[in-house]
């Protein structure tokens, strides 16, 4: 049996869920049933389900199956289809990973990193990886909008340090659209990063050139 796990609730940012539902309506739709039994998981604040066309059937978390008409249910895998937490942060899939539930996500280490984008930047720099010039703010710290400029220059990109998909992201041109583009990061995080656009700079050059 094939789970389809997607994220849903208040627990999870609005965009994300409804993001998470189109993805996984589309795996779902495009399953070969040939060579798989489909469910529907959501997982909620309040309660983790099997969507039926009908009902709702409660998941045991002691070992991710379910109960459907006196027969229980275990499931072979999960596709994790979860936009944001907990699915693209690595805690969902560190739950399944302590239960032996196979899953098709990346190790929950490597996903939890690759999340948090001050964190990734981080490590992926003592490999000599080239990264973006960034500055990081968190809620509540003092905005220097000249100081940003001098760091990253214009335009720049604003955007949540932890968030999934695209969400909270301004491309701005001048201090004062980066006032505005902090306010809508921080809607979506408490932490934040302001990266330098190479975009930008790839055009200059190709222009000078």
């Amino acid at each position: 049996d094939f789970c389809l796990s997607r994220g849903l609730g208040d627990v999870y940012k609005r965009q994300e869920v409804n993001i998470s539902l189109k993805s996984g309506g589309v795996v779902y739709s495009n399953l070969d049933t040939q060579k798989y039994n489909p469910f529907q998981v959501h997982i909620l604040k309040d309660k983790w389900v099997v969507v039926g066309e009908n009902d709702e059937y409660p998941i045991d978390k002691n070992d991710f199956s379910t109960t459907i008409n006196e027969k229980k249910i275990t499931f072979d895998c999960v596709f994790n289809a979860i936009h944001g937490t907990p699915g693209e942060d690595g805690k969902i899939l560190a739950y399944f990973d302590l239960i032996g539930m196979k899953h098709t996500s990346a190790p929950f280490y490597q996903m939890a990193l690759t999340f948090n984008k001050r964190d990734c930047l981080s490590v992926v720099k003592h490999y000599g990886i080239p990264t973006a010039k960034s500055v990081y703010l968190n809620k509540g710290d003092a905005i220097n909008t000249d100081k940003i400029i001098k760091e990253v220059g214009l335009p720049c990109f604003i955007k949540p340090n932890n968030a999934g998909s695209s969400f909270g992201i301004s491309k701005v041109y001048s201090a004062e659209e980066i006032l505005v583009g902090i306010e809508k990061a921080y809607k979506e995080d408490s932490e934040i990063l302001i990266a330098v656009s190479y975009t930008h700079l790839r055009a200059h050059e190709t222009g000078r050139n």
